[in-house]
């Protein structure tokens, strides 16, 4: 069973910059999506971006164009979301995901999932 650990997150002011990663036990197949979700208190797992993991191509929220980047390095298995001009609504827990059957922008459509990592942007 592959497992997704993740790191990074803390804290950080308005304008800040944080950088998560989430490491995958079992190499991605290239046709295998990665993505990054997040869930604030009290609402429903909201997507951020996805990557294509053998092509490398992005999609991402409006809410985080322009301000976030996913990327992934493939010879180490290893998906990144590098955060910048961070605001207090990007405040969440952020949680990484594989799916195996394409692209999508929901949630349960994914197959496995990190552990969840906590994102707090003061004002």
């Amino acid at each position: 069973q592959v497992q997704l650990v993740q790191s990074g997150g803390g804290l950080v002011q308005t304008g800040g910059s944080l950088r998560l990663s989430c490491e995958i036990s079992e190499r991605p197949y290239s046709s295998h999506f990665a993505g990054w979700f997040r869930q604030a208190p009290g609402m429903e797992r909201e997507f951020v971006a996805f990557i294509a993991w053998g092509a490398g191509w992005t999609a991402y929220s409006d809410s985080v164009k322009g301000r976030f980047t996913i990327s992934r390095n493939k010879a180490e298995n290893t998906l990144f979301l590098q955060m910048d001009s961070l605001k207090p609504e990007d405040t969440g827990v952020y949680f990484c995901g594989i799916r195996r059957r394409g692209a999508s922008r929901i949630g349960s459509e994914y197959d496995v999932w990190g552990q969840g990592t906590q994102v707090t942007v003061s004002s």
